[in-house]
């Protein structure tokens, strides 16, 4: 009996300080680590979902952009962060998925690094070429110039192994066409250089939609499975070349060791935020993707079947890095 009171007073205690650590978190800003550089979709997200959040939250949420080698930067300090949910990684399936296939050494070991709070937005990319540089005005008319082009024309990523990177050599693969990747450090990095004539053609999300709107760039297909809501207009890379496709999702990641109190009020709150209209119309209307409402188990799924399906698309494809 002693025990058994000994063992309920322990339980009682453990509960007792759970609720105490999610009644005071946060008790300062949040510290929201970012993968690329201001002016992308990922940064778009970031600080259209922070500012709500923070307010709901009762502290600020900071982002700090962190950007380099596809998001390995960012996500070694965050899994070194100390794990009380004010540090907190904003990550995507790149990273997840597509870098432990691509780099001999990653930093940390992502699957233990880090737990899931949530997935926040999913989106496709826009196949966008310089208007003033290249004369065609659609897929098979790029295809054909690039065929003709010698030597290859220059195409911008957002970073090596990224899935604008990873979408460009699929599309030569399906497409039999040679084209010279040129990698730049996010999204509006690799969108300045296209405009610029820097490169000719890139894919690209939220830092590529205002300047397709604008006419700077002119935008030729999309990658997912189905035509996009906000360029209904424009045809699939898949209409083409079936079986290419390639969608993006952001998610976001707690250092492991988290407490599950603090994680599962994280995910509360950020739900809460992207079920706001305004806020997911924003998100859309910017080309930074919809948002993704689905539980954590689905979005570990998730996480799990695109470190498989990259991990094959890049032996096909044999993309490399220099580490």
């Amino acid at each position: 009996m002693v025990r058994l009171l000994a063992a309920i007073a322990a339980i009682g205690f453990c509960f007792a300080a759970s609720l105490a650590n999610a009644q005071s978190f946060p008790n300062r800003p949040i510290r929201l680590i970012v993968s690329f550089p201001p002016g992308g979709a990922t940064d778009v997200i970031a600080r259209t979902v922070g500012a709500p959040l923070g307010q709901r939250l009762g502290q600020n949420v900071v982002v700090d952009n962190r950007p380099g080698s596809n998001g390995n930067i960012s996500a070694e300090l965050a899994a070194n962060a100390k794990p009380d949910g004010h540090t907190l990684l904003l990550g995507s399936d790149s990273l997840f998925g597509i870098n432990p296939h691509l780099y001999s050494k990653m930093p940390v070991d992502l699957r233990k690094a880090f737990v899931p709070v949530t997935n926040l937005v999913t989106n496709l990319i826009l196949l966008t070429v310089n208007p003033d540089k290249v004369a065609a005005k659609t897929l098979p008319e790029f295809v054909e110039l690039a065929r003709k082009a010698n030597p290859p024309l220059f195409y911008a990523s957002i970073g090596n192994g990224s899935q604008h990177h990873i979408a460009m050599e699929m599309l030569k693969r399906h497409a039999g066409i040679n084209l010279t990747h040129v990698p730049y450090k996010g999204g509006g990095p690799a969108a300045i250089a296209t405009v610029g004539g820097e490169t000719l053609a890139m894919f690209g999300g939220g830092a590529v939609v205002p300047l397709v709107r604008s006419g700077k760039l002119r935008a030729l297909a999309v990658s997912g499975a189905k035509r996009s809501s906000s360029f209904p207009d424009l045809p699939t890379v898949g209409e083409y070349y079936p079986g290419f496709m390639v969608t993006i999702w952001q998610g976001l990641f707690a250092p492991a060791g988290t407490p599950p109190d603090i994680v599962t009020k994280l995910r509360t709150e950020v739900q809460a935020v992207l079920k706001m209209p305004d806020i997911a119309q924003k998100l859309i209307d910017a080309g930074s993707g919809e948002p993704s409402l689905i539980s954590v188990e689905e979005f570990s799924a998730m996480i799990a079947n695109d470190y498989v399906r990259y991990g094959k698309i890049i032996q096909e494809t044999g993309i490399k890095v220099d580490n």
